[in-house]
Formats: structure tokens, sequence, C-alpha cells
């Protein structure tokens, strides 16, 4: 019996998109490590057990894994510079993530605006020159 195997057709994603998905992909990584390191700490208020730390830390890298998933819209690309802010904000906490969040911060910045540009380079190559 002869075997039909079906090709798949992959989407074409943008450089905008393929850079972001990477800089999210490994800032959820960091983002969970820090979790843990608000854990090893302690460093969350008296009342609040440090265990949230994990919690936060761990919701926080699966809302950005979530996001990559999304970054082929405008709506996901703001939603990744939302995710951006709350690590910043999470320097209350431990400043050391205020660096973490302002390097990711910069490489997401980079990642979105030079991928757009690419991105429209790359189409006004596939497009004829108008008259």
């Amino acid at each position: 019996m002869a075997r039909v195997s079906a090709a798949r057709a992959r989407r074409q994603r943008g450089a905008e998109e393929s850079l972001a998905q990477v800089v999210l992909g490994f800032e959820s990584i960091i983002v969970f490590l820090g979790g843990l390191a608000v854990y090893g700490l302690s460093a969350l208020p008296a009342g609040i057990a440090s265990w949230w730390g994990i919690v936060a830390g761990s919701v926080l890298a699966l809302l950005m894994i979530l996001t990559t998933a999304r970054l082929n819209s405008r709506s996901g690309i703001m939603l990744g510079w939302v995710w951006q802010g709350v690590v910043v904000l999470g320097g209350i906490v431990v400043p050391a993530l205020v660096v973490v969040g302002v390097i990711f911060g910069a490489m997401y910045a980079y990642a979105t605006i030079k991928g757009r540009a690419l991105d429209r380079r790359n189409a006004a190559r596939v497009l004829p020159p108008r008259p």
C-alpha cells in the first residue's frame, strides 16, 4: 500500500515576527529564573509567601511564550511591550530586574523596529515598481 504524505504549507513569517519571537522566548527563561531569585531572596513584602515569586515568574514566562503565537499582529507586538513593562516593574521587588527589563526591552525594540524595516524592504523587492 503506497503511503501518500501531504506536505503542509508553512506560513511565511516576517522578520519582525521571527526576531520578536526569539527575544520573547529567551526572555521567558530569564523571567522564570527571576521568579526563582525572588523566592530565594525572600524579596516579597511581609505577609506575602515567598513562593509567590515562583508563581509570578512562571505565569509571566508562560504568558510570554503564549504571546509568541500572536506576534503576527500589531496587538501581539503591543502585548510583548506590556510584558517588557511588567519585567521592569519587577524591579520594585528585585532591582536587578530593571536591568533585565531594560536589556531585553532594547533587544525587543531592535527586533520589532529593524524587523519591520526588513519586512518593508523585502515587500518592496517583490512588488513591481510603480510607473
